[in-house]
């Protein structure tokens, strides 16, 4: 099935990345245990990870260490963090069932990525998965001066890639990415195979079991 756009479509599909595009759990856990077992202190499992995510690094960190009753460290431990999980950052990250496929089945569209991760490491992410060709524009929490659940990432992103926000869809798999939709007027989509348990989900507009269910959302959208 290809997508073909008319006057009543979306022309913008924007993207959050980990937990929607790319499952890089893995990676972010082996790097953030890394980090603490140098500093001798015990680290987390996958699933407790997990639920630490979607804010940034910095929240990522912080999160770590209250999470260990520790409320110092923090500024080595993410220099330690990003040094390592630069070099390790899709050792084991893969992009999610069906999403080079679907990608390549809405190549009529404007693609953005907007993740709360740092510009550089959500490119190299991307590059590194054979997924960056795809997309007109990638941001991260640094590119911004606010963040997720903020609308301003996301309509800094409408006004450069020159469409409206009832032409665009932002997808992705928490809380954070609905909020932002919903405060910044677009359609939301939300991916119940990521991060977050379903419960979190509810106000989306749309709900994405799979991720060439995207494509029934546009073509309903559209018509």
């Amino acid at each position: 099935m290809h997508v073909i756009l008319n006057s009543m479509s979306i022309e913008l599909i924007i993207f959050d990345l980990d937990g929607t595009l790319v499952d890089s759990c893995k990676d972010i856990t082996r790097a953030l245990n890394y980090c603490f077992e140098e500093k001798g202190i015990s680290g987390f499992s996958e699933d407790e990870v997990r639920k630490m995510v979607g804010e940034g690094v910095n929240r990522l960190i912080e999160k770590a260490l209250e999470a260990r009753g520790i409320f110092s460290f923090k500024e080595p431990m993410l220099e330690c963090f990003i040094n390592y999980y630069k070099e390790h950052i899709t050792d084991y990250s893969r992009p999610y069932p069906q999403v080079k496929e679907t990608l390549n089945q809405l190549k009529d569209f404007k693609k953005a990525v907007i993740s709360n991760k740092l510009t550089d490491l959500s490119i190299k992410t991307l590059n590194s998965l054979g997924l960056l060709k795809y997309f007109d524009f990638v941001g991260g929490s640094d590119l911004f001066s606010e963040r997720k659940p903020s609308a301003l990432p996301i309509l800094e992103t409408i006004k450069k890639l020159q469409t409206s926000c009832d032409r665009t869809i932002i997808v992705g798999d928490s809380e954070l990415d609905i909020k932002a939709g919903k405060s910044a007027g677009v359609k939301t989509a939300a991916v119940t195979y990521g991060y977050r348990d379903r419960e979190f989900l509810k106000d989306a507009d749309f709900l994405i079991d799979k991720f060439s269910d995207l494509l029934n959302i546009i073509k309903l959208i559209g018509t």
